[in-house]
């Protein structure tokens, strides 16, 4: 402990570290002043002391100093966390701080760097390690000039039995000393792989060391095959063979190293490690290059078959899931050029049997097993390799895999298998996530495999559903139907199932399943909602699929399936839902008033019910809609007669969310639109029903603002309600525009919400041009404008959304009735000002919106008071872009600020070259790090390009990384 100081000391340290480095009195770095920083750093338990001594220390690093006090650091008698430190230096000093140590002081760099590696190599391990990276970075600051062959150097030096040349000390101990080389002989491509460094040197570097594995690989050889080696040293090699492939070592000149790597697989101890290293060696991208050596490594691979099965057998997972990792890499990386060695057919299709064997391993996943799934994309990958052959040699293949598919279905339907209803319970919830995760992905590779297996495969399924259902002699667990009615639906999820002549059958099955739990009711109803579409050309079928559907909708367990199922029916059957119709709404409406389902099932129901009634007769649906939700309009008048509370909110939010849900399908214009054949409707005359409700139930909203006026998300569930009538409703929702203008304009005025915002904006796109409209949502826009322009002028930075939301109401002003901006109710100048502002705001969303406003405003600025505007305060708006791209605004915005350039240099480019020239002559703006070479040619290159908005981003994307000092990519025009 001699190298600390005792706590006056410290604290009187501490002190001086608080100062200002740039301060009169600065505290000096000395190695003193250095251990004392560290010695705060690492033991003194104040989180404010240790901030500031990371922050000195790092200073402290970057100083002349350092190349000096980190050798010091590095005495014996330094405790661990100092020397680390030291070798820190070391490494920060020569990859970042290289050119300053003269050429000179080079050769006496790398041989306190060697000796010094030779002296930790018992350890600390950690100070070894940053010993050996600062010596990896010295090898890639000189190679290959002034280092010709580091590698063969240091082995030279590292000669794991002979002492080390040039004055350096062996180790006393070979053992360390090999394990030192080999430490630094796998930092060194990582050192490499993590360097920046730009692309013509990354290549040059590349090429040199992988010159230099020829020194490597027969010492890793010798070392991974020798009795003596320990587990340890086998460990080192192992990892540094995975640290060279990765500069693309050629698989010619290390499959022997590889091969012996197999033998390792044996170890328990090594085994992991062995598996990581012959994984990252075969799926090597250039591998497919080197036929004889994947060839040689086949058999190797198919060695490991009968320590697969043990391992399956004993439940050992980690052996299991390694042999599968190595199986699949060799398999799917090299699939396509193991097929085309047809001499070699045999011992692939072993290969493809073997992966075939870690899909159906034993166990349920992720309880029993995790090895099955890593095998899924490999299907996948052969398939296409088959079928992508010309179709005389496809037709080969297929003779030969065909089999091995149909089996391969036949095993993801039972690795599909649901466990016992007990045991299912006891799992946790995050292993039945998994499984249903896993479930997911067996029934994409189902799908896939259809496009190889064709009808022939719905048939296999058809015939073995039948003999379960139908044979008395078969003791047919409900999994087996459970996974069978899995697959068929997995199939008829994606693919066009119409013509298919097993899905009569399947229909007339599918009633005769004894359902006996949740799992399996659950997969019957998605796999009714997956034929909807062939229920649609089919409605015979639809009155032996819909009495199921209706009674799983009674049972809270199967919530999400039966309302989803009957929203899909809904919307594609519903031509022909009439004479059902009453029978689903009277069973829908039993179990919303019942409160059977969730918030968000309640959703899907009622938009299932909006299609529903779309399809009835046009006399018939204001009768069935006012019946539907007569109950929940009850509720709702009954909650706006009582107190405000939470839990009348959640339930005034839910109400009215069912109605946005129904409104949101109920489209009667839908009608003749979808009915194939139909015979036109007549012209309607009478209101539309949904107007009719609106109508009715108007007051009662009115009733509900006024109690809740100040809560944002009732405000918002009210606007929904109207908003998602007007987006389906269209022209339809004319009669309601004037009254709802009033009410938004009351609203707004009393509480701004961006919710009321975005209504209006949708009464702007429909609305406007209508002549009979157009006052009322004048006053709307007027009133709208003149509280938000309040709120602008209070500092609206804590109002993002409305912000947004009023950016895209000007914007749709600006698109659909322009002559506005030209009254004089609007201050377009203080609507000028508040796009700028929305401009600085950070959150994307706001600046998006308020490019938008500009790139519409001001194509129409060339005359008039628009014009006037812009004179007066376009300089303001370019200077604000400018201060964004240099910096003032997250970099991600960039192309936002773009389209406004563009737009500005499109429609006013001598006004733009004025402004530009004006703002970029100021010193030091937008950016320090700009010169004003730099801000001149930007300008040039920018108001040459009125045109091309791709080549606009990339300018202002490129002048913004250089005004942040992030440029260093060598591609900068400037």
């Amino acid at each position: 402990m001699g190298v600390f100081f005792s706590d006056g000391i410290v604290a009187n340290r501490i002190q001086a570290l608080q100062m200002d480095p740039q301060g009169d009195t600065p505290l000096e770095i000395t190695l003193e002043n250095v251990e004392s920083a560290l010695y705060q750093l690492y033991f003194d338990p104040d989180m404010e002391h240790k901030n500031l001594a990371q922050k000195w220390l790092t200073h402290a690093q970057a100083s002349t100093q350092a190349w000096q006090f980190c050798w010091a650091l590095l005495s014996p008698d330094k405790l661990p966390e100092v020397q680390f430190f030291g070798a820190s230096t070391l490494h920060t000093k020569i990859s970042r701080h290289w050119s300053d140590l003269p050429t000179t002081e080079h050769e006496n760099l790398r041989m306190q760097l060697l000796s010094n590696i030779l002296h930790f190599s018992s350890g600390p391990k950690m100070v070894l390690t940053r010993l050996c990276v600062a010596l990896a970075s010295m090898a890639l600051n000189l190679i290959p000039q002034a280092w010709s062959h580091p590698v063969a150097d240091i082995v030279q030096a590292f000669q794991p039995h002979k002492p080390a040349h040039e004055g350096a000390e062996a180790s006393p101990d070979p053992h360390v000393h090999c394990l030192a080389l080999l430490e630094l002989l796998v930092v060194l491509p990582e050192e490499f792989q993590s360097s920046r460094l730009t692309q013509a040197r990354r290549a040059q570097l590349r090429e040199a060391l992988a010159g230099e594995w020829a020194s490597v690989c027969p010492m890793l050889c010798q070392l991974l095959q020798s009795q003596d080696s320990s587990t340890l040293v086998k460990e080192k090699v192992l990892r540094c063979l995975s640290s060279w492939v990765g500069l693309d070592v050629p698989l010619g000149e290390s499959h022997e190293l590889v091969q012996d790597c197999f033998a390792v697989l044996s170890d328990a101890e090594l085994f992991e490690t062995a598996v990581e290293t012959i994984v990252t060696a075969i799926s090597q991208p250039d591998c497919h290059r080197y036929v004889e050596a994947l060839l040689g490594l086949l058999p190797l691979v198919l060695g490991l078959h009968e320590q697969l099965k043990k391992a399956a057998q004993d439940g050992d997972m980690e052996t299991s899931h390694g042999i599968c990792r190595v199986c699949v890499a060799m398999g799917e990386t090299h699939s396509r050029v193991l097929l085309e060695q047809v001499e070699h057919w045999q011992e692939y299709l072993a290969l493809v049997n073997m992966i075939l064997f870690c899909t159906g391993i034993p166990g349920y996943y992720p309880v029993n097993e995790t090895t099955s799934s890593l095998t899924l994309t490999f299907w996948y990958t052969l398939q296409d390799d088959i079928l992508s052959f010309e179709e005389e040699k496809q037709t080969v293949y297929l003779q030969v895999y065909r089999p091995v598919y149909f089996q391969l279905v036949e095993v993801l339907l039972h690795k599909s298998h649901y466990p016992s209803e007990e045991e299912f319970a006891s799992w946790s919830s995050d292993d039945k996530e998994q499984f249903r995760i896993y479930r997911v992905d067996i029934s994409d590779t189902l799908m896939y495999v259809y496009e190889m297996l064709g009808s022939e495969l719905l048939s296999n399924l058809y015939d073995r559903l039948g003999r379960q259902l139908m044979d008395p002699q078969q003791a047919s667990a409900w999994q087996d139907i459970e996974a069978l009615l899995f697959g068929f639906q997995s199939i008829a999820e994606t693919i066009d199932v119409n013509y298919s002549d097993v899905i009569p059958g399947l229909i007339g099955l599918i009633p005769r399943i004894n359902i006996s739990n949740v799992m399996l009711a659950d997969t019957v109803m998605y796999t009714i909602g997956s034929l909807a579409e062939w229920l649609s050309d089919h409605p015979v079928m639809l009155g032996s699929m819909l009495p199921m559907v209706l009674q799983g909708l009674s049972k809270p367990e199967l919530s999400v399936s039966s309302v989803s199922t009957l929203k899909r029916i809904c919307r594609e059957c519903r031509p022909d839902l009439g004479p059902y119709a009453q029978n689903i709404l009277t069973v829908s409406q039993d179990v919303l008033v019942k409160e059977i389902h969730k918030s968000s099932q309640c959703m899907w129901l009622m938009q299932a019910l909006g299609f529903l009634l779309s399809a009835l007769p046009a006399e018939e649906i204001l009768g069935s809609l006012t019946s539907l939700i007569s109950p929940h309009v009850q509720h709702l008048d009954s909650l706006a007669q009582q107190e405000p509370d939470a839990a009348n909110k959640q339930s005034i939010i839910h109400i009215l969310g069912m109605l946005s849900s129904l409104f949101t399908t109920l489209d009667i214009n839908r009608q003749t639109d979808s009915f194939d054949g139909a015979e036109p409707s007549p012209p309607q005359v009478a209101p539309n029903p949904v107007i009719v409700v609106l109508q009715q139930v108007f007051t009662l909203i009115q009733t509900i603002l006024n109690k809740w006026l100040h809560d944002s998300e009732v405000v918002e569930a009210v606007c929904g309600v109207f908003d998602k009538s007007v987006r389906t409703l269209l022209h339809d929702f004319g009669p309601m525009v004037a009254e709802l203008s009033e009410m938004l304009g009351q609203i707004y005025s009393t509480f701004p919400q961006s919710s009321a915002l975005d209504l209006a904006c949708q009464l702007v796109h429909i609305f406007a041009g209508e002549e009979q409209h157009v006052s009322a949502i004048k006053r709307l826009m007027e009133v709208l404008t003149a509280a938000t322009l309040d709120i602008f002028q209070q500092g609206p930075r804590e109002h993002p959304d409305i912000a947004e939301s009023f950016m895209y109401l000007h914007a749709q002003i600006l698109k659909r009735k322009p002559d506005w901006y030209l009254s004089d109710q609007l201050d377009v100048k203080t609507l000028f000002f508040c796009g700028i502002m929305s401009l600085k705001f950070p959150e994307a969303p706001t600046v998006k919106a308020a490019g938008l406003f500009f790139t519409q405003l001001l194509p129409r600025c060339k005359d008039g008071c628009l014009s006037d505007v812009l004179q007066q305060s376009g300089k303001i708006l370019t200077e604000a872009i400018l201060q964004a791209v240099g910096g003032g605004s997250p970099r991600s915005l960039t192309e936002h600020f773009a389209d406004v350039l563009l737009s500005l240099n499109r429609y006013h480019p001598v006004l733009l070259n004025q402004w530009l020239t004006e703002t970029l002559e100021t010193p030091g703006f937008p950016s320090a790090h700009v010169t004003p070479e730099q801000k001149h040619n930007f300008s040039q290159q920018l108001l040459r390009e009125q045109t091309n908005k791709r080549h606009v981003k990339e300018l202002v994307k490129e002048f913004s990384l250089l005004c942040r000092g992030l440029q260093g990519s060598g591609h900068s025009e400037f």
